[in-house]
């Protein structure tokens, strides 16, 4: 149960979409000035070392966050004009190295740590006994930790607690590592939980794309909760590798329920970008569908 640890994954082609549609989503609920209350249901350590440790082991970043820079290096250079949500979210990776350099890479906590305002709060789980204590540590170098709650509890219990947030506006990321394939079904209890108590909330739900019955189906049911509860929704997925055999993850996605209007737009426009940054081979492609209801 606790063999995973995210840093193995840091700054992989799956953290980029992540974070690309999150900083998106709290961008457009942040327009409005009411309290928004964030959880993350998997945080995490919050920000992670690339050039040691689990990170460095992995070398997910190598044909990730280190691929994307050198994209955008060629494209500056070439004075091409680059997708505003891919150099936003670029930046904000950046901000938290020094001199340029992309030696760490900040998680899910960390970024949305950075985009707090004074009004809103963060909620942040993680059941991982080391990384939990990584997490605390962290956290409480920042200036928003005060903004900031950790609980080393099972978020898909305890989720339904604390919907609807006093404001009424929340957005929740939900995105277990699937190790133990119980992720699946406990995902779906607590979405449709979550729904019956908070409808109008925000809900961003990763997923790896894997040959597991389980994640193969895992977009159709998130999409019939959505429409049992008669929430639009958003699905995008990102493939940069089509390599039969290969055991390292070649694709993952995002349902998204209750998707701002804008979103799609903006991913329309980061997608083709990001296939031709981070493609291996001649197989990348992007999958972008939504409903409106």
């Amino acid at each position: 149960m606790f063999s995973y640890r995210h840093a193995f994954h840091a700054g992989s082609h799956a953290d980029i979409l992540k974070h690309l549609v999150l900083i998106h989503l709290v961008e457009y609920l942040q327009e409005k000035s009411g309290a928004l209350t964030i959880i993350d249901t998997h945080a995490g350590a919050g920000i992670y070392n690339l050039e040691d440790g689990y990170a460095k082991v992995s070398n997910e970043a190598e044909n990730g966050i280190f691929r994307l820079a050198k994209y955008i290096a060629s494209e500056t250079h070439a004075h091409s004009l680059l997708d505003p949500g891919i150099e936003k979210y670029f930046k904000c990776i950046q901000s938290e190295n020094v001199n340029q350099s992309l030696s760490v890479y900040p998680g899910s906590p960390f970024i949305l740590a950075r985009l707090l305002r004074s009004q809103d709060r963060l909620k942040l789980f993680e059941l991982h006994p080391k990384e939990i204590d990584i997490l605390r540590h962290n956290i409480q170098q920042l200036p928003q930790a005060k903004q900031i709650d950790i609980y080393a509890e099972n978020s898909f219990a305890r989720l339904k607690g604390l919907l609807p947030p006093p404001s009424r506006r929340g957005l929740v990321l939900i995105d277990p590592s699937y190790e133990d394939k119980q992720d699946y079904r406990y995902l779906e209890v607590a979405l449709e939980e979550a729904l019956q108590r908070f409808a109008t909330g925000c809900y961003a739900i990763w997923y790896p794309t894997l040959s597991r019955r389980e994640s193969a189906a895992l977009p159709d049911r998130i999409k019939k909760i959505a429409s049992a509860h008669s929430r639009s929704w958003l699905h995008v997925e990102l493939r940069v590798e089509n390599a039969p055999g290969e055991r390292r993850l070649q694709a993952s996605g995002m349902l998204i329920i209750n998707p701002p209007w804008t979103l799609k737009q903006h991913l329309s426009g980061a997608l083709p970008s990001l296939v031709k940054a981070l493609e291996i081979g001649d197989s990348a492609q992007f999958l972008l569908k939504s409903v409106e209801i």
